[in-house]
């Protein structure tokens, strides 16, 4: 071992960082594939110019917001609020039992699968999509955003939280498991005090993240101030979209600084 950390720190600074034929390979395909696939989307210096004029005068449109539909957008804001706090509520208690099924080191072989493809099936559907679908089984509103959070919660915090598990310490768990206690207790009293700390830190996260999805899921019928943005834009009111946005802005900006806030208080 020493002759080894001798011939490192022999090695000349200049080779220290040098890369092997096969990442410079791998570079120079990553390299091929991206001229390739800027020529094929048409991306070019001129359409590029053209998109930021059009995007500055599409912002200069935006100015003065609009401050005469403040109904509209606090009945839109509180309604986002209320989808945003009940899928995290409703999504991290799913993704308690979800993510201790999907732990390999905790249940059979053929329940982890099961849980396993069910996260999956969660995580591999944007929110949005889910929104529509829940939008064509429960009808326009809050409900349908709700359902599409909390399936997008789960797939997410169970996923985290199942890694979490596997990756504690079984010295605890036998210690539990030695005095004779149910599975109930071992997992209440040698897993959970091991992984709880970067569970809350998962579910504040979600809570963050279900703040900004809560305006996606609006625009397609699920109820919250993302409808009201879409219609905004509809009828070209761009000073209303001005003061939407600002208000969603500064609601993830408390809302981060919440989550903050409340995970040093649980010194997470």
């Amino acid at each position: 071992m020493d002759a080894v950390n001798a011939r490192a720190a022999a090695r000349p600074a200049s080779t220290a960082f040098a890369w092997s034929g096969k990442q410079k390979l791998a570079l120079v395909a990553l390299l091929a594939y991206t001229v390739y696939v800027i020529a094929q989307i048409d991306l070019s210096p001129t359409r590029l110019l053209s998109g930021l004029h059009q995007g500055a005068r599409f912002l200069s449109r935006m100015f003065p917001p609009d401050l005469a539909k403040m109904d509209v957008l606090w009945e839109g804001i509180r309604e986002t609020l209320q989808i945003a706090v009940l899928a995290t509520v409703g999504g991290v208690a799913l993704s308690l039992p979800v993510g201790l099924m999907a732990a390999r080191n905790m249940v059979p072989r053929w329940v982890c699968a099961i849980a396993r493809g069910l996260i999956a099936v969660c995580r591999a559907v944007h929110p949005v999509i889910t929104a529509i679908m829940f939008v064509k089984a429960v009808g326009f509103g809050p409900l349908a955003g709700i359902l599409a959070l909390t399936v997008a919660t789960i797939g997410f915090v169970g996923k985290l939280f199942a890694d979490a598990i596997e990756e504690i310490s079984h010295k605890q768990i036998e210690a539990v498991r030695a005095t004779g206690a149910s599975f109930g207790n071992v997992v209440l009293f040698g897993v959970l005090p091991q992984v709880m700390s970067r569970f809350v830190g998962f579910a504040t996260y979600q809570l963050d993240s279900n703040l900004r999805n809560s305006t996606m899921v609006g625009i397609v019928g699920a109820g919250g101030i993302g409808g009201a943005l879409f219609s905004a834009f509809l009828r070209f009111e761009y000073g209303f979209v001005c003061t939407i946005l600002a208000t969603v802005i500064a609601i993830i900006v408390v809302g981060e600084l919440v989550v903050n806030a409340t995970r040093k208080a649980l010194d997470v």
